[in-house]
């Protein structure tokens, strides 16, 4: 691709240097990418701290767009009401929010729940109740699907340390449904030995949103180029789906080598 690679649908993450939205949106822009992810783990990116006129002023100032990352620790099917509502209701808002600011991805991690740890094994709460934990999951999808409406707004769910088999059924629950595709975030599957990767693979028409970031044994979050994952294979992966792909390094340092290593990829 050489010096003119197009970078169309490659975007950053919200990184903890760059403090406000418009340093952030300066330096996607200066940095050549197409958009941020929000990430509402921040608490400058709450939704009550979201005012969608600025957002909205400050992308059409940088020409770039949005996506969000909804909180880490959203769990949609805690067995406690309240809180499972209160994650619901964040997810429904940032629906809403999405919609005022024209977003398309929300990405999102599955949750594994608490587990209790016997003399001879760990069990998963959501894998021994797991009848209830995909009532919820249900419940969650049709949730969303009403929110949603006829945008083509998608909730992606990212792989993180290794699907156990309740998180695989659930997510084949989900993408039953429109509202749902798939995030791979390849630096977290090569921390786990790749476990992740044939399930995603077998989903991969329901791919729309990629983590890209380098790796080196368990750890992740590298400038591309300076680890151990053949990134050619994931970023052919991520054209042939037509992936949009964020730059998930931690660092401003980080993202510029990435970016540089991109520039310089040969295809």
């Amino acid at each position: 691709m050489g010096e003119n690679m197009n970078l169309k649908n490659y975007g950053m993450p919200t990184l903890i240097e760059t403090s406000t939205l418009e340093e952030c949106a300066k330096l996607c822009a200066d940095s050549g990418l197409d958009f941020i992810e929000l990430n509402m783990n921040l608490p400058q990116y709450q939704l009550d701290k979201i005012d969608v006129e600025q957002f909205k002023n400050v992308a059409d100032k940088y020409g770039i767009y949005y996506t969000i990352h909804l909180d880490e620790n959203l769990n949609v099917c805690d067995f406690n009401p309240y809180v499972a509502d209160a994650y619901k209701k964040t997810v429904a808002d940032a629906i809403r929010i999405a919609k005022h600011l024209n977003v398309r991805v929300l990405n999102m991690h599955m949750a594994k729940g608490v587990y209790f740890t016997l003399p001879d094994r760990k069990v998963l709460l959501f894998s021994e109740y797991k009848d209830r934990y995909l009532e919820s999951i249900v419940d969650f999808k049709n949730m969303c699907e009403n929110a949603i409406g006829d945008t083509d707004i998608k909730i992606c769910i990212e792989n993180c340390d290794g699907y156990e088999d309740f998180q695989k059924e659930a997510i084949e629950l989900l993408l039953k449904s429109d509202a749902f595709a798939l995030t791979f975030d390849v630096g977290h599957n090569h921390g786990i030995g790749g476990a992740d990767e044939e399930f995603i693979m077998k989903h991969k028409d329901r791919l729309q949103h990629m983590h890209l970031h380098d790796a080196e044994g368990r750890k992740n979050h590298l400038a591309l180029g300076t680890g151990e994952i053949d990134i050619e294979k994931y970023i052919n992966l991520a054209n042939k789906q037509n992936c949009r792909v964020v730059l998930e390094t931690k660092t401003i340092d980080g993202l510029e080598q990435s970016v540089e290593w991109l520039k310089g990829f040969q295809k």
